[in-house]
């Protein structure tokens, strides 16, 4: 098939796209301004478009020819706190990948989405609904996955307090008894790939997560213990994890603020298993916290090897 994938450097697309050329799919990336150190990482072959995402010009000259669309693009934080940020990369975004869809002649879209997608006060939930409903208001060949926070070597979840757990040797922490279901990347892939082959995925929202419900607490003290740290995991009353979150609205990077916040006001858990329904067995985070969180100098070998052997 081919395939073009917009989103396709970033922690899931990698490994997606490493799965896919497995399979001989003919793979093409959409990038503004794709990393030279993470276009090494893609599968050899896979041709890479630069330009502006927003431009529909583009996107449907590159949707030509192709047999699907596959949109991973998403943010977790935006400059600001006004939804703004949100509405551009989910809403704006996807209602040009399928305007572009539609022109091009591409009937079949995969789209990335979340977890209580529509649901709560955060900008960032309410945009992923918004974006769900053009996706299925569009007339196209869909299939949306709704993942839980996603865990791998490289994610943007324990590697991150992991981070912040080696700065202090206390955090404090808001929201610490929201609960998680972490789904293993592997997995999310290869849900995706099995939707892409299978009729039958046409239509459905997926939801993904794993079969190991942790408090955001736990799965921060979890982060420390394997990283042999002592930390105290101060947990904060709600008025306390507000003022945090809007002292990190103005801290770059953004390693949390307002709208993660409102996210977290909802347990990211689930109620109808997408993995089940695909057939596939979820992946426990024991055995790869040690991958995850390891030293930078064994991270990227078994990351190559990772991509290798990724199913």
């Amino acid at each position: 098939m081919n395939i073009t994938v917009l989103g396709g450097t970033g922690f899931i697309g990698r490994v997606l796209l490493a799965r896919l050329a497995q399979e001989g799919h003919a793979l093409t990336v959409l990038s503004r301004n794709p990393h030279a150190h993470l276009v090494r990482l893609l599968p050899p072959g896979t041709r890479v478009v630069t330009g502006d995402v927003y431009d529909p010009s583009l996107l449907k000259s590159a949707f030509a020819g192709q047999d699907a669309v596959i949109n991973l693009v998403g943010i977790l934080n935006e400059s600001g706190d006004n939804g703004r940020g949100f509405q551009r990369a989910h809403v704006a975004l996807t209602k040009l990948v399928i305007a572009a869809c539609q022109l091009a002649g591409v009937k079949r879209l995969l789209q990335m989405s979340s977890l209580n997608a529509g649901r709560g006060d955060s900008f960032y939930l309410k945009s992923r609904g918004e974006a769900e409903a053009a996706v299925k208001a569009s007339g196209l060949d869909w299939t949306i996955f709704e993942p839980s926070v996603v865990f791998g070597p490289g994610d943007g979840f324990f590697c991150r307090f992991g981070d912040l757990l080696k700065l202090s040797p206390f955090l404090p922490l808001a929201k610490a008894g929201t609960r998680f279901a972490p789904v293993y990347v592997g997995d999310v892939v290869e849900a995706m790939r099995r939707a892409l082959h299978n009729r039958e995925s046409v239509g459905q929202v997926y939801e993904l997560y794993g079969a190991e419900t942790f408090t955001l607490g736990e799965l921060v003290r979890m982060t420390a213990k394997q990283l042999g740290l002592k930390r105290l995991v101060l947990p904060l009353p709600d008025a306390l994890g507000r003022l945090q979150g809007f002292v990190f609205d103005f801290v770059p990077g953004k390693p949390f603020s307002s709208d993660n916040y409102r996210s977290l006001a909802l347990d990211s858990v689930g109620a109808i298993d997408g993995l089940h329904r695909l057939g596939i067995t979820p992946t426990r985070i024991g055995p790869l916290l040690p991958e995850i969180l390891g030293s930078d100098a064994v991270k990227q070998p078994r990351y190559d090897r990772y991509r290798r052997t990724a199913r």
